[in-house]
């Protein structure tokens, strides 16, 4: 086994590199800028990009961000989002906003995200893969001349169809107008709709349509309608049993069905049936049939 050592002052030198690295990202050519160039560059783009950060996403139909868009995420051109013009000096005014590959010979004149399945590309309906299409407007097949342009019936996780989909760039203002998250202003390229570790997840387990993060107690609080997350759905169907069987029934019955880190299958199953015998000599004593969990007293 192989260890890696660094000499006084290595491990200072690998944290300031990989902050330059995402403050300049591929703006130095691959060529690292001298401390000057460095310095100056930052004098020139950080406020810029303070000021005028577009934020991506993939939205579906319904108003949920099913996909947040960082900048290691592809583009259907199969470049990476970073590798897009993501830094403008003056935000334009026409919409939708289109952010061109700046590889050179790639003729992606917006970035425009496509799905995957897992870790799996999805497939048109002419049976071809995306990177089989063309980057143009458009996406002609290459590899068939019967496909006219991409379009996967792949549904996404939220339940709509990908080709119902829409890559949106929008403004800061655009999204709070709308409710969505913005996060911290960050001096970082390339950063698109991420503000946090939730932005990472799926848009549909994010508890809120926008991902901003955990719901206020207010949300948490508010009667149950049938649009409720299933999350949501299955505490309240637990903790809304009547005031004698919630102490059973309740919370302490969703902690208590949780495995424990310690616990192998046999020591888990033990313990949920002893919990169940103790739950049926109580109710032995007060008259009373025990629940399972998850259920509603009739």
């Amino acid at each position: 086994m192989e260890r890696l050592t660094l000499p006084p002052g290595g491990v200072a030198a690998v944290d300031d590199y990989l902050e330059y690295r995402r403050i300049v990202g591929e703006d130095d050519g691959g060529k690292l800028f001298t401390p000057e160039e460095y310095e100056e560059y930052k004098r020139k783009v950080l406020p810029m990009r303070l000021q005028n950060r577009l934020f991506v996403s993939w939205r579906s139909p319904t108003g949920i961000d099913c996909k947040l868009v960082g900048p290691e995420t592809p583009c259907f051109c199969t470049h990476r989002y970073k590798q897009h013009k993501t830094d403008f000096e003056t935000i334009p005014q026409q919409r939708p906003i289109s952010l061109p590959c700046r590889v050179t010979g790639c003729r992606c004149r917006a970035y425009s995200y496509v799905p995957l399945n897992g870790a799996q590309p999805v497939r048109c309906r002419c049976k071809h893969f995306a990177d089989q299409h063309s980057a143009s407007p458009g996406f002609a097949c290459t590899a068939c001349s019967k496909c006219s342009g991409f379009h996967s019936c792949f549904t996404c996780a939220c339940g709509q169809p990908a080709y119902a989909h829409d890559t949106v760039v929008e403004t800061k203002q655009e999204r709070l107008a709308q409710g969505k998250p913005v996060g911290r202003d960050v001096p970082y390229a390339a950063m698109g709709g991420l503000t946090g570790f939730s932005s990472l997840a799926e848009g549909y387990m994010r508890l809120d349509d926008s991902g901003i993060g955990a719901p206020s107690a207010e949300f948490l609080d508010s009667p149950g309608t049938a649009l409720d997350h299933p999350f949501l759905k299955a505490f309240q169907a637990s903790s809304s049993s009547s005031p004698d069987t919630r102490t059973d029934v309740g919370t302490s019955s969703q902690v208590s069905s949780l495995r424990r880190p310690e616990e192998d299958d046999m020591a888990f199953f033990e313990r949920r049936y002893q919990e169940r015998i103790k739950m049926e000599k109580a109710a032995k004593h007060t008259g009373k049939v025990p629940l399972p969990p998850n259920t509603k007293p009739t």
